[in-house]
């Protein structure tokens, strides 16, 4: 770890870089997370000036913040479960209907160390990103983390969200 944050410098890096390429980009920026748990925007708001960057985000961790705070519809949740690309797409777009963002990042996963299943198992992690004006086909990604413990997942999936936040 840096002597300057709480995070693992891996992270801490990437996040002084997404904030200050947002910045020059002159970009705001949304989160809808559920396995990081917030961790996304607590790198983002450990660089200094990231107020210009973070608009806000939103921490939903159950099934019924998901509908609740970001309006993913039932059954998006009941047929396809919260760890999809449907259920993360909606989650972004949530967000960014939400919020003054120009674009929004959402992260859903199976951290472990239970919960998973043979379809989806521990180390599953879905991601989308939305973008204000851009309509089109859904941007999604499935990354599989496997053989890692419940804070490498949800470090790699920090990692992965912090990635995609880059203009």
């Amino acid at each position: 770890m840096d002597q300057g944050t709480v995070l693992p410098s891996e992270i801490a890096e990437l996040a002084r870089h997404v904030v200050e390429e947002n910045t020059r980009a002159g970009r705001k920026i949304a989160l809808a997370e559920s396995c990081t748990g917030g961790l996304v925007a607590a790198a983002i708001t450990e660089v200094p000036g990231s107020s210009a960057v973070l608009d806000r985000g939103f921490v939903t961790y159950s099934n019924e913040a998901k509908m609740e705070s970001l309006g993913v519809a039932s059954d998006i949740i009941e047929t396809f479960g919260a760890v999809s690309i449907a259920c993360v797409w909606a989650m972004a777009n949530g967000a960014l209907e939400r919020s003054n963002a120009d674009v929004a990042v959402a992260i859903s996963g199976v951290a472990g160390p239970s919960g998973g299943s043979d379809l989806k198992p521990v180390g599953t992690v879905v991601f989308a990103r939305a973008c204000r004006g851009i309509e089109g086909e859904p941007e999604g990604e499935l990354k599989l983390f496997s053989d890692l413990n419940r804070a490498k997942v949800r470090h790699q999936a920090t990692l992965c969200a912090l990635e995609l936040l880059l203009p």
